[in-house]
């Protein structure tokens, strides 16, 4: 269970040498709005095309298996990323972080544009495979670069500012996708062609990464990987990302069967849901407590959402409980990350970030098809989420009963604590 993992050594997990890059002035202010960027395309892969998934579902009602594909269009790049994400650590080191990182984006704004010309869903799920390719290398080659770029405080900073990002970008894309989508169901496809603009930029104004050689480190290839120490928390982010990705990828569903069928209707009230999150993320960072005990009350607020969303028999009740999940799930993504992070040492942060974002969209692909398989046995959608949201409540007293036998103190050190 969290926290009972003993926590490697202060003067691993973190380095104290300068920023080999400058830390202020227009070119770092650049940098930095380009890298959190690219670190934002993934999410727009993710959310954007939510609002308009009612009518992808009456254009393709004929096709075979349509139930089950469509849904597939917004998560299928998760599966492609998790299952990459593990081995794009030995891609970047030997392609390139920059050079990979301006290719991947420009194949991107290909892909991702590939369905405002294509019939098949069957051809639209493989170009959202090859997206999900493309996400892989843009997600990891600008978090590699955030390390490459930034030591110390400075990294944790901008680790911290990525997903502060990528949690108010899903919110202005909800919105976006949802005012296009009120124009037919392929025209927020066109918001791809955004990462056109992206690569040039990235390709000008990004230095290339300055290599320094390890001090005092014990080579990677000498040492065991800590794989126990990552199993439980990579396994709670599993769970996690299921309970993460529910409103995003079910909310219109839910929201058509309440008799709410406009996409902008839609798209505006998944954003302010997802605007909670936001409001979670900024409450986790300003509390500046270690991830691990918050972890069971987190899950706890997500659980209690789904129960409001399972009971809610009208719209605008629908998005409080959406509202309530949200903010948890909020805290809840950071507080995973960090707790993931507290358990590497620095030289093992590339293949252990690989592996909890493995984790983490896995859990994000499998979430509609665990909700689809639940609600026969249930009834409805509605009632498949609180089932979810029981799910997350005996994780919650799950996670508390261990802690409490444990030993409420948790010796780890907050990574803005170290270095």
């Amino acid at each position: 269970m969290p926290g009972s993992v003993p926590p490697p050594p202060p003067a691993a997990v973190d380095d104290t040498a300068p920023s080999p890059v400058d830390v202020s002035g227009p070119a770092h202010l650049l940098r930095v709005t380009l890298l959190m960027a690219g670190s934002c395309l993934p999410i727009l892969g993710a959310v954007l095309i939510a609002p308009v998934l009612p009518k992808m579902q009456d254009h393709f009602a004929s096709s075979p298996g349509a139930k089950a594909l469509v849904p597939l269009a917004l998560t299928v790049p998760a599966l492609a990323l998790a299952l990459l994400a593990p081995f794009a650590g030995v891609i970047v080191d030997r392609l390139g972080r920059k050079r990979l990182l301006v290719v991947a984006t420009v194949l991107y704004a290909v892909f991702g544009t590939a369905p405002l010309w294509l019939d098949s869903l069957g051809a639209i799920i493989a170009s959202r495979v090859l997206v999900g390719v493309t996400e892989a290398a843009i997600m990891t080659c600008c978090t590699t670069l955030i390390g490459d770029y930034y030591t110390g405080q400075q990294r944790v900073k901008y680790l911290a500012l990525q997903t502060m990002c990528a949690s108010a970008s899903a919110t202005v894309f909800f919105v976006l996708g949802g005012v296009a989508g009120s124009a037919g169901w392929r025209v927020p496809f066109w918001v791809y062609a955004v990462s056109l603009v992206l690569a040039p930029l990235m390709a000008a104004a990004l230095p290339k990464p300055v290599v320094h050689a390890a001090t005092g480190a014990v080579p990677a290839a000498r040492r065991p990987f800590p794989w126990r120490r990552l199993a439980g928390i990579c396994a709670l982010t599993f769970f996690g990302a299921m309970v993460f990705y529910t409103v995003p990828v079910e909310m219109a569903y839910l929201l058509d069967d309440l008799g709410v069928e406009n996409s902008g209707v839609i798209g505006l009230a998944t954003a302010v849901a997802s605007a909670a999150t936001v409001g979670g993320a900024i409450t986790f960072a300003r509390l500046k407590r270690s991830p691990d005990p918050m972890l069971p009350a987190v899950l706890a607020l997500c659980a209690a959402g789904f129960g409001v969303m399972f009971l809610a028999g009208n719209a605008p009740l629908l998005v409080v409980g959406a509202v309530i999940n949200c903010l948890g799930t909020g805290m809840l993504l950071p507080a995973l990350l960090t707790s993931a992070m507290s358990r590497l040492a620095f030289e093992d942060r590339g293949r252990g970030t690989g592996l909890w974002t493995a984790a983490f969209f896995g859990g994000e692909f499998v979430c509609p098809l665990v909700l689809l398989a639940v609600e026969p046995a249930v009834g409805s959608l509605a009632g498949a989420v609180g089932v979810l949201g029981l799910a997350a409540a005996l994780v919650a007293a799950g996670l508390w009963g261990a802690r409490r036998r444990a030993g409420a103190a948790d010796p780890r050190p907050l990574p803005e604590q170290l270095a």
